[in-house]
């Protein structure tokens, strides 16, 4: 709608103000009203007016609605909300706005008791907005002022929240922090006002018209990472304030550090695409890829291939060792056994490193203690119901015993840690070599070592990473785990852990590690796997009413019932609706490897790993040369399975 000098962009009825704190609203508590963004000359204002009967459906909205600005709502209805009754700011506010003079409108008379809750407010004005918490009743958003004072909160019966939002998010910027979700602080888009925070603030060490155009071309990378120093300022904007306080006072210092803010945009996605996977790569393909001297051509072309289809299941002794590093796609047939020849003598110094300490020794060195102690317990049920691994005196446990405690003399710093035998068993299985299948493991180690560090702060960042993600892709079902208290995604701390280990079948397990090793078609594809199991389940979740700890369950009981080819197929589908977003927003970009990190990230699976040699392990006395290898020290090499991965397509 236009009129003379204004118009209207946005309008949506059914949006009322609660006058009682109390839970139970009685009718005469509750007006009725109408809220517009309206543009009005050179100012953009948010207006808000009741209608005198709530029943006469001519006073809620106007006749002719401006389709072409504004954002229709009855596509997009939100499920109901509880506003959790807090009386800070779920009631009318003692702050009362000042009256403003705005158009005629068919709401209610100036005269009238309830037209005098009526308010407009310059959305120049805004300071920040919270919207209710997830509940089972109404949604509702307080605005607050620059003045410090907040707006009567507004209460939207018929949803709507998050169309205002997005049309609001055309002319501020709004910021959301993550340890408080409902809390969106505004900034205006305007240069000049920004120019003026950044300078006044003192946010930047640069001139603030260069901050400004990097801001605006990457708001959250160049803006938000600075924030850090003025973390008191914006937790003074995310906790209530104590009555009678005011509102700019920065609290009393706090050690936690605050975490980083994320810019809000409405990301729309197009359709999802069809994705088709491939028949595996055979013997006979891969050998069209061997050239003269045992050198492997057109290498990409082949790396492609294996993440369309992954590899048949004779094909993966050799081809593995490519994938994870150990020999490389450049060398000749002579080159690698040079390197295997190097790499075996590495390996036996070290297992003999541990192989001659004494018990007595051991008494007195209690890390190398607990190591042999976890290990031996880890490795007596790691996958035995594995034919390859099944019964007491299978050859197979000793060396994957033999195999982690080298591991710990190679790297000293991290040793052993819970979860590292899942990541090793699959490995072993096929390789069926003690020397090759250790350096195939510390390949597959270098990609995801920091998952077992102490700190866990790779495991933080990449469900960090992986929450970014689902936002993205999937906005009303983060919303609805946010709502049950598992918005932070911990029930897929496993997941990321060993890498979908023990939620496949033992054969689907070699099939996705596989085509994650390719690095295709960009680093995290892991992430994105996690989103497609998600996608999966979304109706399940969302539709079953399932609080926290059935969300856990649930989860918990997919284990072994998925199936790899249609969660990589929705992966991959995913990953090309994301990419062919045009306003994806950058953070998004750089956990796909679209655009390279702000700051240098670990661990994230390369393009190509790189050939590995052992870094941290000591010099050892070289062997006396005319003592041959120990049986126990020498290469085991253990009888090939028939049929045992027939079952793979």
């Amino acid at each position: 709608m236009e009129g003379a000098g204004y118009r209207v962009v946005f309008e949506k009825g059914g949006v009322y103000l609660h006058t009682s704190a109390k839970k139970h609203q009685d009718p005469d508590s509750l007006i009725a009203g109408v809220i517009r963004v309206v543009e009005k000359d050179s100012d953009v204002v948010l207006h808000w007016v009741p209608v005198e009967e709530a029943g006469d459906s001519t006073q809620i909205l106007f006749s002719k609605k401006d389709v072409s600005g504004g954002d229709s709502c009855t596509s997009e209805e939100e499920p109901t909300f509880d506003p959790g009754y807090e009386p800070d700011w779920a009631v009318i506010s003692t702050v009362r706005p000042q009256s403003r003079h705005s158009e005629p409108t068919r709401g209610a008379e100036p005269s009238s008791p309830r037209g005098s809750w009526a308010f407009s407010v310059s959305l120049g004005e805004l300071k920040s907005i919270r919207r209710s918490k997830p509940g089972l009743s109404w949604a509702y958003l307080v605005l607050v002022t620059q003045a410090g004072g907040s707006l009567p909160a507004l209460h939207f019966h018929r949803g709507g929240t998050r169309a205002l939002l997005r049309v609001l998010s055309r002319y501020l910027l709004l910021a959301s922090s993550p340890q408080d979700s409902r809390l969106y602080l505004v900034f205006p888009h305007d240069s000049s006002a920004l120019s003026s925070s950044f300078h006044h603030l003192q946010l930047f060490d640069q001139d603030s018209s260069n901050v400004v155009s990097r801001f605006l071309q990457d708001p959250y990378s160049t803006t938000f990472s600075s924030f850090s120093r003025v973390t008191n300022f914006f937790r003074g904007a995310l906790q209530p304030h104590p009555e009678g306080a005011s509102p700019d006072l920065p609290p009393p210092p706090d050690d936690e550090p605050e975490p980083g803010f994320e810019v809000i945009s409405c990301v729309e996605l197009g359709p999802r695409p069809a994705v088709e996977r491939t028949p595996p790569v055979t013997e006979e393909e891969w050998a069209h890829h061997v050239g003269p001297e045992g050198r492997l051509q057109q290498v990409p072309v082949l790396k492609a291939r294996i993440f369309s289809g992954g590899l048949s299941p004779s094909l993966r002794r050799e081809a593995w060792k490519f994938l994870l590093g150990y020999l490389s796609w450049e060398g000749s047939a002579e080159e690698h056994k040079a390197h295997v020849r190097k790499k075996t003598d590495e390996y036996f110094r070290m297992k003999l490193q541990w192989k001659s300490v004494s018990p007595e020794q051991e008494r007195r060195n209690s890390l190398l203690h607990g190591y042999r102690s976890l290990i031996e317990r880890d490795v007596s049920r790691t996958d035995r119901t594995n034919k390859f691994y099944e019964g007491p005196e299978n050859p197979g446990l000793g060396l994957l015993n033999d195999i982690l405690l080298t591991y710990c003399m190679y790297h000293f710093d991290l040793g052993y840690v819970q979860g590292m035998s899942d990541l090793l068993s699959p490995i072993l299985y096929v390789i069926q070599n003690e020397v090759d299948a250790f350096w195939c493991f510390c390949g597959f180690m270098e990609l995801v070592h920091g998952n077992f560090e102490e700190s866990q702060e790779t495991m933080k960042r990449q469900l960090g990473q992986l929450l970014l993600l689902l936002r993205v892709l999937d906005p009303p079902l983060c919303d609805f785990l946010d709502s049950q208290d598992s918005g932070s995604l911990c029930f897929c701390f496993r997941w990321l852990l060993i890498w979908f280990k023990r939620e496949f079948p033992f054969p689907d397990v070699l099939r996705l590690w596989e085509v994650l090793w390719t690095g295709l078609p960009g680093p995290n594809l892991h992430l994105l796997v996690a989103c497609a199991i998600l996608d999966m389940e979304r109706d399940t979740l969302m539709l079953s009413g399932f609080g926290s700890n059935e969300i856990l369950k649930h989860i918990n009981e997919l284990t072994m019932k998925l199936s790899v080819e249609d969660v990589l197929t929705r992966a991959e589908a995913l990953y090309r609706q994301l990419t062919a977003c045009p306003e994806l927003p950058h953070n998004v970009q750089e956990v796909l490897g679209l655009v390279p990190p702000a700051e240098p990230q670990s661990p994230s699976p390369p393009t190509s790993p790189l050939p590995l040699s052992p870094t941290r392990a000591p010099p050892a006395p070289p062997p006396p040369e005319d003592t041959a290898p120990q049986p126990d020290s020498s290469l085991e090499i253990l009888p090939e399975e028939e049929e045992e991965e027939s079952t793979e397509s």
